[in-house]
């Protein structure tokens, strides 16, 4: 990871955003030979998956899910 002063990133801010941004390379900023931040570039632009309907087609129904089944109702009515 490469570092810069602080000083010379205010001077050079929106430069350096740009570059770290092109490259997708981290960036440390040090005050006094100390970190104080890390610059990394942005995630990826891809749009999330939505999440509404996504388990759309991995339920099979089988059978009316409404009315009980024969079996069901021939059980209750034996008790």
């Amino acid at each position: 990871m490469r570092e810069m002063a602080i000083s010379k990133f205010k001077a050079t801010c929106l430069a350096t955003l740009e570059r770290v941004r092109r490259t997708g390379q981290p960036l440390r900023i040090t005050r006094f030979g100390k970190p104080i931040a890390d610059i990394i570039p942005p995630a990826t632009d891809q749009p999330a998956e939505q999440w509404l309907g996504a388990l759309k087609g991995t339920i099979e129904f089988r059978g009316d899910i409404v009315a009980p089944t024969s079996e069901i109702a021939t059980w209750e009515s034996s008790q």
